[in-house]
């Protein structure tokens, strides 16, 4: 088989050069499971992109993605030669599949979690930095709109100094003896809803107060059928004197119902904006931002988190979520781990190292 085009990239401050950019890219995905499905059906809606190989250990999951189907990544990505590739898999497989995409120099985008713990999502973004392939974490939850249009008012004053806010969150699939039907290995998951849902919300506060100072955890397990925590309630700081929370569970839907998995609020000295279920935000309770988008997954932020990907390799711009960026998205997470398992406030600074990855 003819190998593919594929590009060169040098090292350029945090981000990375192309030295030849087609105007379509041909990517390749790993990877073809449940929440997969979000990110083929997003891909095939950019006609800067196509998809032109999947590879997972069930082929006839792959068969489904793309024409060229492949059991093995390792040979999907030798034979294919992809402009970039998509990593959709469980979070154990992705030190291993980052590595045989650094190996060939492919640029990378990677489902969240980074990493199952702190030392493997170092060692991740270290060996991206060091050979200055793009890599970028597939965070989308900051890409919905209602939260793009809440950090526009904030960032214009509209609400004046930022005080404080909440994160409520709620969806009922983590009742009974069957939890999790659509995703069944959430119920032997050793970290469950801090890691794989209320790490949205973190990511989401350091994108609308930036960074977070401190977490304080309080977590349980409520349904004995799962492994890990099923329900946490979160308080962070922030620099500039903003506190916040972050509550959240599996066992009731929203109401209303909607999109946004939840609703939020954001204080400041001249008011506050608040994000219903459905999308809508308000300022002072009066309409703000409309949400009349029904295209894809929540708000179609899997299609914008893919189109800033592939915006920022065609021109050398940097990932809002690149790998050494998220680690502080990851390491709030770690701390609270930390502080539910030892009862206190953890500082960021207890786990960030004293010398960022570059």
């Amino acid at each position: 088989m003819t190998p593919r085009r594929r590009l060169r990239y040098e090292q350029l401050g945090s981000g990375a050069l192309p030295i030849h950019m087609p105007e379509i890219l041909k990517g390749a995905i790993i990877g073809c499971g449940f929440f997969a499905e979000r990110h083929i059906e997003a891909w095939r809606r950019m006609p800067e992109v196509e998809i032109v190989a999947a590879a997972d250990p069930r082929l006839e999951r792959a068969e489904k993605f793309a024409h060229l189907a492949y059991r093995s990544a390792e040979e999907m990505l030798d034979r294919e030669q992809p402009e970039f590739v998509d990593i959709v898999t469980r979070v154990e497989t992705h030190l291993p599949l980052v590595r045989l995409a650094l190996e060939r120099r492919i640029p990378i985008i990677c489902q969240k979690p980074i990493a199952p713990d702190w030392n493997s999502a170092v060692e991740i973004a270290t060996a991206a930095a060091s050979a200055g392939v793009a890599f970028m974490i597939h965070e989308n939850w900051r890409w919905q709109p209602w939260y793009r249009a809440a950090h526009g008012m904030i960032s214009r004053g509209d609400i004046g100094l930022p005080i404080g806010y909440g994160f409520r969150t709620r969806t009922r699939d983590g009742m009974g003896a069957e939890p999790y039907p659509r995703q069944l290995y959430f119920r032997q998951l050793r970290r469950l809803l801090i890691d794989e849902a209320l790490v949205h919300h973190m990511d989401t506060a350091r994108f609308l107060f930036g960074e977070i100072d401190s977490v304080y955890a309080q977590t349980s397990r409520r349904n004995p059928h799962v492994t890990a925590e099923d329900q946490a309630i979160l308080v962070l700081s922030h620099g500039g004197m903003v506190h916040g929370w972050i509550d959240g569970h599996r066992f009731l839907d929203p109401d209303p119902d909607g999109p946004a998995m939840g609703d939020a609020f954001f204080e400041g000295e001249l008011g506050t904006i608040s994000i219903q279920g459905t999308g809508d935000v308000y300022r002072n309770h009066v309409l703000a931002w409309k949400n009349d988008i029904t295209a894809g997954y929540r708000g179609d932020s899997v299609r914008a988190t893919q189109a800033h990907f592939i915006s920022c390799l065609k021109h050398a711009d940097p990932f809002e979520s690149g790998g050494s960026e998220y680690l502080r998205t990851f390491a709030a997470v770690e701390a609270a781990y930390r502080s539910a398992a030892e009862g206190r406030c953890v500082l960021l600074s207890e786990i960030l190292p004293s010398n960022p990855v570059a």
